[in-house]
């Protein structure tokens, strides 16, 4: 997938899908679902105070005709019962909306009433973004930059895990996954290194399956191929990777951010690991962020 022109139109040839959306009087989320409507992606179903929603809804010019409305003050209720539309097979994604995120992800979380993957041994839930970048020849995928704050190397190895799940869904056969770190080269005084390239093992001896990981390496040398024939970087994955491991939370959300507002980049961004996509996106992302995040989700 090249671009996310292409993302949006592939996201439109799938059957229609439903969001649930907790909490849902926000401006750019009513905007993003009713976009999403008209280009018949998904529909929603709106949960919150119903009266804040339909007095936004109207300044907002928008039909409310076409949703359904639960009405639900409480925004602890309203995120569990967007949780249980999901759970009843109403809805097939959930989306945030003027609600704390640690609110949102403890109705996820819940173990009798969540969205916890029961059939696997280990779960972790983890930030996956999608960026388009002009000059870049295809969409891009990075983590984590809002759910792990410093992940442990198994932690690091469910994050590529769940990249990967992704990735193949979005029609990458055999992901190409860059472990980044300061430097190419493990050095026992940079733990970050020594983590990467234990990955890079743990993938060469079968235990991360599914995709190629490469680590440890600088940013420059995972997608730039000048940068990896300079450095004379060898491996299948240098200069060429489609999913980018960052090794903290304040490194991906710098980059994050970075792509955003100084490179423009286009990004989606979802939350993986439970049975349905989660569409948490951050408040002061853009409206086409949050409207891009839906084709994502619609598309898993």
């Amino acid at each position: 997938m090249k671009n996310f022109k292409e993302l949006l139109e592939k996201a439109q040839l799938t059957h229609e899908k439903n969001i649930a959306v907790a909490c849902a009087n926000e401006s750019h989320v009513l905007l993003s679902v009713e976009k999403a409507r008209k280009e018949g992606i998904a529909n929603s179903i709106l949960i919150g105070d119903k009266e804040a929603i339909y007095d936004l809804a109207d300044s907002l010019n928008i039909n409310l005709s076409y949703y359904k409305v639960i009405d639900e003050k409480d925004s602890t209720e309203a995120c569990r019962i967007a949780v249980s539309l999901i759970k009843e097979g109403k809805a097939h994604m959930l989306m945030k909306g003027l609600v704390d995120t640690s609110v949102i992800l403890k109705a996820v979380l819940d173990k009798k009433d969540g969205l916890r993957e029961s059939n696997k041994d280990k779960v972790l839930l983890s930030h996956l973004a999608a960026f388009e970048v002009e000059g870049h020849d295809r969409i891009m995928f990075m983590s984590d930059a809002a759910m792990n704050i410093t992940p442990t190397l198994e932690q690091k190895s469910l994050i590529i895990e769940n990249s990967v799940f992704i990735a193949k869904k979005l029609g990458i056969k055999l992901p190409k996954v860059a472990v980044i770190a300061a430097k190419e080269k493990e050095d026992p005084k940079m733990p970050v290194t020594v983590e990467a390239a234990e990955l890079q093992r743990m993938n060469e001896n079968g235990i991360i399956k599914d995709c190629i990981v490469q680590g440890p390496l600088a940013l420059d040398n995972a997608v730039s191929m000048e940068s990896v024939e300079i450095k004379g970087i060898k491996g299948d994955v240098a200069g060429k990777a489609d999913i980018l491991i960052l090794p903290d939370i304040e490194a991906a959300n710098v980059l994050y951010k970075s792509l955003s507002y100084f490179a423009k980049a286009k990004i989606a961004g979802i939350i993986t690991g439970a049975t349905a996509p989660i569409i948490l996106t951050s408040r002061a992302d853009s409206e086409e962020t949050k409207h891009y995040s839906i084709a994502l989700a619609a598309l898993l």
